[in-house]
């Protein structure tokens, strides 16, 4: 799976981030299972994923500073 660009990111409303967050530490978790498990078939998901969970992070505090 592609990582998200930033640009598509910054389109969504505060909601739409936040269930984004949810859904990507959600995977995270199980492809981590997964991982210890054997399972996993592309390690370098979980790279991507981190990445893309720091991204939405990123976005939800730049929000949050630039509202104070």
């Amino acid at each position: 799976m592609k990582a998200r660009k930033s640009e598509d990111l910054r389109k969504l409303n505060a909601e739409d981030l936040a269930m984004a967050l949810r859904d990507s530490q959600e995977t995270l978790t199980n492809l981590r299972f997964q991982k210890t498990l054997g399972e996993l078939e592309n390690a370098a998901y979980l790279r991507t994923l981190r990445k893309d969970i720091a991204r939405i992070n990123t976005i939800i505090r730049e929000r949050e500073l630039s509202t104070m």
